[in-house]
C-alpha cells in the first residue's frame, strides 16, 4: 500500500554531521515549494529574505533558534512560524541533536 505521506522517505535521506545542512525537496508545484531542512549540530541556514514570497517553517524535530529581522526565538517541535514578504529569516542549531523542519515557500517568484 502507498502512503500520501511524504516525510518518511525523505526523512530518511537526511543525517547531517556537526555543521552540516541536508535538504530534500517535498514539494514543487507551479506556486508552492516544501522543502525538508535537517540541521546538525552547530549548524545554521545564514539569514536571506524572499521578497516576493511568505515563508513558514514547520519544526517537526528538535528545538532550532529562527532568526526574524533582529529578533531570535527557539521553537520547539511541532512549532510553526509564519515570515511575511521580505523578512530576514533564518534557523540556527545550538543544540547536539539533529533539528529537522520544513519550510514551505509561496506563491514561487
Amino acid at each position: 500500500m502507498t502512503t500520501l505521506d511524504l516525510y518518511d522517505d525523505v526523512r530518511s535521506t537526511l543525517d547531517p554531521e556537526e555543521g552540516e545542512i541536508q535538504t530534500a525537496e517535498l514539494v514543487v508545484t507551479d506556486d508552492v515549494l516544501v522543502k525538508a531542512f535537517a540541521l546538525g549540530p552547530g549548524a545554521e541556514l545564514e539569514p536571506h529574505e524572499h521578497a516576493e514570497s511568505t515563508n513558514v517553517f514547520h519544526v517537526l524535530e528538535g528545538s532550532v533558534i529562527v532568526l526574524r529581522d533582529d529578533e531570535r526565538e527557539t521553537v520547539d517541535a511541532p512549532g510553526v512560524v509564519r515570515h511575511d514578504r521580505g523578512a530576514i529569516h533564518g534557523a540556527r542549531n545550538e543544540t547536539d541533536e539533529v533539528v529537522v523542519f520544513t519550510a514551505s515557500l509561496c506563491p514561487l517568484p
